[in-house]
């Protein structure tokens, strides 16, 4: 049998899904304890005991300078900023695309434009979006809408223009005018393509919000990497990390079931 045509069984699924990170941690506390063994006071590869207490003290401990459990505060923080921006970018992004993609007129002048301003580098745009906007929460919001939207509009432009021109001849032969044809046959393609596409760039959302609150922020996920890293506090750093992804693999695994459960008729493929 060609090995292209095996698939792993549940159980053997299961195995291979999980072995990656049973390795991964393995070399962790591998590493970790050789080091330990040889300076007790390592700070580069905590031991789990460390990253517990780190936890303790960061999530179900107040602080007291501010009152607040950082941890939990800090995620409230940065998912208002990141769900903000991927609520802008989300309806910016729709409507250049529908534009772009279903109106000749708009296209010429949409599309070119927005090919060009998605190859510029939204980080090299930081220190002007901080001119422009502040310092406070927009120029933050607006790293992740500038990061996004440009990809997110060509994306749906061409999922627009992949659409069969016969729906369109079909529904305008049926009396549908332009705006009808959005709404009936454009939109629903283009929701579809919308959540699949934000699960794709959620990463770089990601990305963009934590750089921002790494350079300008006095609170956030960002902002507390950046802020332990001068006492070289791997034992918080790692947690971080570990919890900034665990909460960007929820977001994807609740945009998955979104798409679902509203566009049951465009999952299918090879599992």
């Amino acid at each position: 049998m060609r090995h292209i045509n095996r698939y792993p069984r549940q159980g053997m699924r299961l195995t291979l899904m999980l072995l990656p990170f049973v390795l991964l941690i393995a070399a962790w506390f591998i590493s970790s304890a050789v080091r330990l063994e040889t300076n007790p006071h390592d700070k580069l590869l905590p031991g789990l005991s460390q990253m517990i207490a780190a936890i303790d003290r960061m999530a179900f401990t107040l602080d007291k300078r501010s009152g607040e459990y950082l941890l939990w505060a800090d995620t409230w923080i940065s998912l208002t900023r990141l769900l903000t921006g991927l609520a802008l970018s989300s309806v910016i992004g729709l409507c250049i695309g529908i534009a772009a993609g279903v109106f000749p007129m708009t296209r010429a002048a949409l599309s070119p434009f927005m090919t060009v301003v998605s190859m510029i580098s939204p980080l090299a745009l930081l220190p002007m979006l901080f001119i422009v906007f502040g310092l406070d929460e927009l120029s933050k919001v607006m790293l992740i809408v500038i990061g996004i939207t440009p990809m997110l509009a060509r994306d749906l432009e061409h999922r627009a223009r992949e659409i069969p021109v016969e729906l369109f001849i079909k529904a305008q032969t049926l009396g549908a005018n332009s705006w009808t044809v959005v709404l009936r046959v454009v939109l629903p393609q283009l929701l579809s393509r919308l959540i699949t596409s934000l699960r794709l760039l959620l990463g770089s959302a990601w990305l963009f919000l934590i750089s921002a609150e790494a350079i300008s922020a006095t609170a956030g996920l960002g902002y507390r990497i950046f802020l332990v890293r001068r006492y070289m506090a791997m034992d918080v750093i790692i947690p971080y990390v570990i919890w900034i992804t665990l909460l960007a693999w929820l977001m994807d695994l609740a945009l998955r079931q979104l798409h679902k459960a509203c566009f049951p008729w465009a999952e299918g493929g090879r599992e």
